[in-house]
């Protein structure tokens, strides 16, 4: 009988691990908005986002709601990493009426502990911030509200139900007029364990409580947290596991002497079924219904009445312990059965020592295997191979059962073998760690308003860029006209391309394309099935774009001359289109004179001479006669032809990638820089250099105002460089430069690599920005609930730690968060801008169109308009915002550069033909 009955409490292995899958699916069903309200492990949010990270200091007040008592805490932090907090506290009993009464009235008792406290220590009247510590369940909105859900633990105090517990406990405060007393965050005490522990430069990102009852929380990614709407990052979780098997799930494992101590409780029925096998409030009662159950059947206490076992209540969990002892537990088993009026027999108290041990190994067992599902889930939802971490453990069964932590660090290895757990006792219960989390939440509340105002001026409102289209509209006017047009930052310039694209287009074409530091040649089939091309990339050597104009040029015609060798069209005399993207004057089709280099090009003997020209002569220089120079256009107007192939709608250029530039077709009327009125004209505006004359200096920051002092064109393509990709990585590290000055990241350490120019590269943006939405305004508070709408996940966090890492940085994740909102604010101002310009010119359009309602399409191109997760998306939501009339559709260049200088030459060679 006896080996019967600890069979029946001997869980094993492979059951184990089938509970493990139920409480891993249970947890999801928790997580998800679908299931939540139909799950028993309930996966609720702490607002908790956060570890400390040693700053913290200050004074703080700390309540923790016991099971008989009530414990308030004097803190002070002295930021010296929490490792020697001064603690002052005082424990008041609880009347056992209070317990069962009206929540206002404990309520009331908590409150006139707090002042019976402060009164006792002479507090002074300064603002005392207070964390609050109640060990029932509650569904959290904030880390300051927190709504009422159920007791346990022997408290079933009235009125409470769908309360604000903060609130009930602040007005209670006021009514002893504690005005100076504010309750700024409400924790469980398995979170204040996880806290505790977190303090000792060991972050802790688990924690299980195994006490009266047992619970469990754990930093959870913020993404998978569905009930949660506005979070990002990570976000700690609150299990309540104690429900767990509440649905019948436990029921393989549950023994009849389960089902007494359950029809025996407070809450029988299936109610916290999980903690009923774990709980220290249990472990007694289960082990007195097994004796029962065995005297019964006469394999224990012959020959005595066993009628005192039947009395709820005569065998403590203390004693249970104190048992399984390996030395003392025959005799203590011995004294605590005749305390009952038993005359055990050393056969008796031997089986009474293996009945203990095989109940509380059981319960070990069984958190074990919660812990091991807790772990494969972080595990799982981190995309990692293995999880190292730590897990704070409190709670009386833990700290007073040597061998409880054993078996459960042996189960947990078993049942997770991918995860390395190590457990972490705590040393101070929960108080620490409350007072820990509120100050974390006014470090960080600080630390939000300190950036919040670093970052405000990047920060541009509606009005901002409703002036920034004024302006540009502004500058457009006064490029156009021939009076004004040499005082214009936005050139306007005329490109003598006078149509787009009609589809009867026909021929083979030679295209150049020079926009970087690469070069490309090409061979356009223009037929009536499609466009064919073979093109070859050429590197031109940093040497040579800041050496001679002849080297570059030379070096150009070399590249074509291999290009047309490789593709037999030596003996061809093909028209040419040129891409040629930087500031050019037209002077005609074939015609165009450079007015500045821009993307670290420097060649000499260039600036104000015709590119064509110089073309022509390298090709002489290298007895290449075979050159029909038709047309030389930039980037942006080819990207519009390009387009303009596909949609005959598109009448827009645009280019957002290492620089930025826009063209469109305008009225010739309007175009007071050439001669002729009829008709319409491409403009390439050239509007990289818009506000080189000042108009945008209200919206250029310190941190544009050192990025421009750098570059090798200080005072030019003002514009540019807000927008494009070649500047925002710089300004990107400008204000992380100035977050370390300010002690606002990477905790204040010297950062030398972030010293260098260059080193944070834009296509970093899109790596760190590529799996989230940007915020609404502001940056989200690590702790306190924010206005956040990014959808995140901790693994999009790992990757900009890694990029960091790469950095030399070594970045917390707090870091983290704030470096994407650095990158998110950056690039959103980008978008905006490029909005507000790109409004200026479809209005125009309109308004020259006399229309309501204008459609158009934009064709466009560039690395940050394509790469970038979300500069698309903002531009053209802005976009509409500023330009509500307009219907504007956008359509990527496949290739502009090089289809769209052939499409040019095939436009010009269809006019020429009679």
């Amino acid at each position: 009988q006896v080996q019967r009955a600890l069979l029946a409490l001997t869980v094993p292995l492979e059951t184990l691990q089938a509970v493990k899958g139920r409480m891993l699916q249970a947890m999801r069903k928790g997580l998800s908005r679908q299931t939540h309200a139909q799950a028993n492990v309930r996966m609720l949010p702490t607002y908790i986002c956060s570890t400390p990270d040693g700053t913290e200091k200050g004074d703080l007040l700390v309540v923790e709601l016991c099971q008989s008592h009530v414990r308030t805490l004097w803190v002070t932090l002295l930021g010296d990493g929490n490792q020697s907090p001064q603690v002052m506290y005082k424990i008041f009993d609880m009347p056992g009426d209070i317990m069962q009464g009206k929540g206002e009235a404990l309520f009331d008792f908590i409150a006139q502990c707090v002042r019976q406290f402060l009164a006792g220590i002479g507090s002074p009247q300064h603002r005392l911030p207070l964390g609050f510590v109640f060990p029932f369940s509650c569904r959290q909105t904030q880390l300051d509200k927190a709504e009422f859900v159920s007791w346990s633990k022997g408290f079933s105090c009235s009125d409470m139900e769908g309360k604000d517990v903060v609130q009930l406990l602040q007005s209670a405060i006021n009514k002893q007029e504690l005005y100076h007393v504010d309750v700024v965050a409400l924790l469980n005490d398995t979170v204040g364990t996880m806290m505790t522990c977190s303090m000792e430069g060991k972050p802790c990102e688990v924690a299980l409580v195994v006490d009266k009852g047992t619970n469990s929380c754990f930093m959870a990614e913020a993404q998978q947290v569905e009930m949660v709407d506005e979070t990002s990052g990570q976000m700690c979780v609150n299990t309540e596991w104690g429900y767990f098997g509440d649905d019948g799930t436990l029921s393989d494992i549950l023994t009849p002497y389960d089902q007494h101590v359950d029809q025996e409780s407070s809450n029988p029925g299936e109610k916290r079924q999980f903690e009923k096998l774990v709980g220290s409030l249990y472990l007694g009662e289960i082990v007195r219904h097994v004796l029962i159950a065995l005297a019964t059947e006469k394999a224990l206490f012959i020959g005595s009445s066993v009628a005192v076992l039947r009395t709820k209540g005569v065998l403590k969990t203390q004693q249970i312990l104190e048992i399984m002892d390996n030395e003392e537990g025959m005799a203590e088993a011995k004294r605590a059965l005749e305390a009952l009026g038993l005359q055990p027999g050393e056969r008796d108290c031997c089986r009474v020592q293996q009945v203990c041990r095989v109940v509380v190994s059981r319960a070990a067992a069984l958190c074990a295997t919660g812990l091991a599902a807790i772990l494969s889930h972080m595990c799982q939802s981190r995309e990692l191979e293995q999880l190292v971490v730590n897990v704070a453990v409190d709670g009386e069964l833990y700290r007073r059962h040597p061998r409880f932590g054993e078996i459960m660090q042996s189960v947990t290895g078993l049942l997770a073998p991918e995860c390395t757990a190590t457990l972490v006792p705590s040393v101070d219960g929960t108080g620490q760690g409350t007072a820990i989390v509120t100050a974390v939440a006014l470090r960080v509340a600080a630390q939000h308003r300190e950036v919040n105002k670093l970052l405000a001026p990047l920060r541009l409102s509606h009005d901002d860029l409703k002036r920034v289209q004024v302006l540009m509209r502004r500058e457009m006017e006064l490029g156009l006209d021939r009076e004004t047009n040499a005082n214009a930052s936005v050139r306007m310039l005329p490109t003598y391309v006078r149509s787009t694209p009609d589809g009867t287009e026909r021929g083979e074409f030679l295209a150049l394309d020079l926009g970087g530091t690469n070069f490309r040649v090409l061979v356009v089939h223009v037929a009536d099935d499609g466009i064919r091309m073979a093109n070859e990339i050429y590197v031109i050597p940093t040497a040579i774009m800041q050496g001679t104009g002849e080297a570059l040029f030379d070096h150009i015609v070399e590249c074509i001359m291999d290009f047309q060798l490789k593709q037999n069209l030596m003996e061809q005399v093909l028209p040419l289109g040129f891409t040629f993207s930087f500031p050019c004057q037209q002077l005609g089709l074939d015609k165009a004179v450079l007015l500045s280099w821009t993307k670290g090009f420097s060649a000499s003997g260039c600036v104000g001479e015709d590119v064509v020209q110089l073309l022509r002569e390298a090709a002489q220089r290298k007895q290449h006669l075979g050159l029909k120079v038709v047309a030389v256009v930039n980037d942006t107007v080819g990207t519009m032809m390009s387009c303009g192939h596909d949609d005959p709608k598109c009448e827009i250029g645009l280019i957002v990638g290492t620089g930025t530039n826009a063209c469109y077709m305008e009225e010739m009327q309007n175009v007071g820089t050439v001669e002729g009125e009829e008709g319409r004209m491409c403009i390439n505006m050239e509007w990289g250099a818009f506000g080189d004359n000042g108009c945008l200096d209200d919206f250029f920051t310190s941190f544009d105002q050192l990025v421009d002092k750098e570059t090798i064109n200080p005072g030019k393509q003002r514009f540019e460089k807000l927008i494009s990709g070649m500047y925002l990585g710089e300004i990107v590290r400008h204000i992380l430069l100035a977050l370390v000055e300010k002690q606002l990241l990477f905790r204040s350490k010297p950062c030398p690599k972030l010293q260098t120019k260059g080193i944070f590269q834009t296509k970093f943006l899109s790596t760190i920005e590529a799996v989230m939405l940007l915020p609404a305004h502001g940056m989200g508070i690590v702790l306190l609930k924010m206005p956040w709408v990014w959808g995140s996940d901790g693994l999009a966090l790992q990757q900009v730690r890694t990029i960091l890492q790469d950095l030399e940085l070594q970045a917390s994740f707090e870091d983290s968060v704030l470096v994407r909102e650095v990158c998110q604010t950056v690039s959103l101002r980008a978008a905006n801008l490029c909005a507000a310009g790109l409004a200026a010119v479809v209005e125009k359009m309109r308004e020259n169109q006399g229309l309501a309602q204008l459609a158009v399409t934009v064709g466009v191109d560039g690395t940050l308009y394509k790469m970038h997760p979300h500069f698309a998306q903002h531009l053209q939501q802005m976009l509409q915002d500023l330009a509500p009339n307009c219907t504007v559709t956008f359509l990527e260049s496949q290739d502009g550069s090089g289809k769209g200088a052939a499409l040019v030459a095939a436009v010009a060679c269809r006019g020429t033909e009679p």
